[in-house]
């Protein structure tokens, strides 16, 4: 994510680490509808492959801490050649997924981490204005 506006994302991180808590307050509960499946697509330079490899062997609890709080499940990151290819299952509010995700984009050494990361990566061409990882179309899914 690039360019945030940072004003209020204290409470949308709060919001969004207490919106699906339990009455213990220890995990989310899934929500009764269906989670939200996304998938991007990002290209890694060759020569900082084994670079970005050992860094996501032992990815900042900070930075773990986030994604869950943020409401993402399932995060997995593909390689083929250069291509990474990323998924995760989002299962707050659909409404609310933008403020999730720029409170996850203002958590504690998130831009340090992304600081990291993308000199290593490269964007592809065809990516949209003001995307990093270009999104993908969801064409298919199953459940069994």
């Amino acid at each position: 994510m690039r360019d945030l506006d940072t004003q209020n994302l204290a409470e949308d991180t709060l919001l969004c680490m207490t919106m699906w808590a339990t009455p213990s307050g220890s995990e989310y509960e899934r929500s009764a509808m269906e989670p939200q499946r996304h998938g991007f697509v990002l290209g890694v330079k060759p020569e900082r492959l084994e670079e970005y490899k050992e860094y996501h062997r032992a990815v900042w609890p900070e930075i773990l801490s986030a994604i869950s709080e943020a409401g993402i499940r399932n995060y997995t990151i593909f390689l083929k050649d250069d291509l990474l290819f990323g998924y995760y299952e989002y299962v707050g509010p659909p409404d609310e997924y933008d403020q999730c995700m720029q409170a996850m984009a203002a958590a504690p050494r998130m831009r340090e981490w992304w600081d990291i990361m993308e000199p290593m990566q490269e964007p592809l061409a065809t990516r949209k204005e003001g995307e990093w990882w270009a999104e993908m179309e969801d064409v298919f899914h199953t459940t069994g």
